[in-house]
């Protein structure tokens, strides 16, 4: 039997972080990341924000654990920016094939991608992933200015290397050796991150 909180919400309980994480879900979908707050998915999965931040910490903790994100794109981008700016182009496209050339994350990673691709709330979901914990992290490490539209040609060439490479599997790219693809995608990325506005 679960237990009350003295504010009339109840404890944690064997399904509460499920609740939470679907509340979340829920929230995400609908008003997106700047219209989720702890206190509203706390309410909507009937309890206390206290037990939301001993679930999942931050905000953003919470987004990537709704997500199921097969790992935190915050530590792999902390990486990124490291070393040399004239070549985080390379590193920024070797962390992605990491990533996706794990057979276990691509599942989780294509049924993300195919969520953004079916429908606006899923869209909604997977830009902000992007925009904030991918791209909005490199922004801030590198002093990138002009972001918005930087962040924008990032994407798509991403987004097109996941469709072709695995999504569809088009050869000779869907098996192209991954020093390959980092020698001819890289500079495309270096040029988008770095490169003077024309």
């Amino acid at each position: 039997m679960s237990t009350r909180a003295g504010r009339g919400r109840r404890a944690g309980g064997a399904d509460t972080r499920g609740e939470i994480l679907d509340a979340a879900r829920a929230s995400f979908a609908e008003a997106g990341y700047g219209g989720t707050s702890i206190r509203r998915v706390a309410a909507a999965a009937g309890v206390d924000p206290s037990l939301v931040h001993h679930y999942f910490g931050t905000k953003d903790d919470l987004f990537i654990a709704a997500l199921e994100m097969p790992t935190d794109p915050r530590r792999i981008m902390a990486a990124v920016a490291e070393g040399d700016r004239e070549t985080v182009g390379a590193r920024l496209v070797e962390a992605f094939l990491d990533v996706w050339d794990d057979p276990d994350a691509r599942l989780r990673l294509l049924a993300i991608v195919r969520s953004g691709v079916v429908g606006e709330p899923g869209r909604t979901i997977v830009e902000t992933a992007m925009k904030r914990l991918v791209f909005g992290f490199l922004v801030q490490a590198l002093g990138i200015e002009d972001g918005d539209r930087r962040f924008s040609l990032v994407a798509s060439q991403m987004a097109g290397l996941v469709m072709t490479r695995y999504v569809l599997q088009l050869e000779p790219i869907a098996s192209m050796p991954r020093e390959e693809v980092v020698a001819w995608v890289g500079p495309t990325l270096q040029r988008y991150l770095t490169d003077p506005t024309p």
